[in-house]
């Protein structure tokens, strides 16, 4: 599957800083085999650290979900980076919000799901080679994982430990609904993106310009309408008889 660009941009307007997770969650990028190496991932923690880093702790970041999770290291540490951060923190699911991409939107101060979006909770897996001993090590690991995945749920959860878990282990998808009932988010329904002021004015100040121009023009027309009438109805003004034989039928009339 090709990797999409977590998008990054700065909103000068407001000082919102908005980040994009549109794909898998992982360390590595794609294999470039012009190159034979694999390409830096957009969505891994570490251009996560470096968005961060550039990001002032005043100032506000809004992150963007449609992601069906990945790597648990990876979005773990996403987590804690995110929380880690002093800046205020909303994250808002456009579409899917799945695995560990909802893990992640946990760490956000305000959490949001856009109507008909869906999020999916499950235990961990793992795909593991070895014998019988690796095998139960790795189940171990994992049973270690989930605890601390519990763990962090559960500091805003409104349902029991247990359910929460039982939730987890038969892996159920979430509506916006649910999710709130269940303290997972705050909010649903993402609001309509407020529009730059300076672009209005600039588009008000556009209308009025455009306005004016149509009034202008409307003048101009009737000006040469009405010139234009005088034009042709102009009275044709009598020739005066040079005979004198008009003044003599006017004196018979009197």
């Amino acid at each position: 599957m090709e990797q999409k660009n977590i998008v990054y941009r700065f909103q000068q307007i407001d000082n919102v800083h908005e980040i994009f997770i549109f794909d898998e969650i992982r360390k590595t990028g794609p294999f470039n085999w012009d190159t034979w190496q694999y390409e830096d991932s957009e969505t891994s923690a570490k251009h996560f650290k470096e968005l961060l880093d550039a990001i002032p702790e005043n100032e506000e970041i809004k992150i963007y979900f449609n992601s069906n999770g990945g790597s648990v290291d990876q979005g773990t540490t996403i987590y804690n980076m995110l929380q880690q951060h002093g800046s205020y923190k909303t994250g808002i699911v456009m579409g899917g919000c799945h695995s560990i991409a909802f893990t992640i939107l946990q760490a956000c101060d305000k959490r949001i799901m856009g109507q008909g979006t869906t999020a999916i909770i499950h235990d961990m897996w793992e795909t593991v080679t070895g014998n019988a001993a690796d095998l139960r090590a790795e189940a171990d690991s994992l049973d270690v994982a989930m605890d601390s995945c519990v763990a962090l749920f559960m500091q805003r959860a409104t349902v029991s430990e247990d359910e929460l878990r039982e939730m987890m282990h038969k892996t159920t998808t979430l509506s916006p609904q649910m999710a709130l009932e269940y303290g997972l988010i705050d909010e649903i329904g993402v609001a309509p993106k407020e529009e730059d002021p300076d672009v209005k004015l600039q588009e008000v100040v556009n209308e009025n310009k455009a306005l004016r121009q149509r009034i202008n023009t409307r003048n101009e027309h009737q000006k040469q309408l009405a010139e234009f009438y005088q034009l042709t109805h102009k009275k044709e003004h009598k020739k005066e008889d040079s005979t004198g034989w008009g003044a003599f039928f006017d004196g018979k009339n009197n």
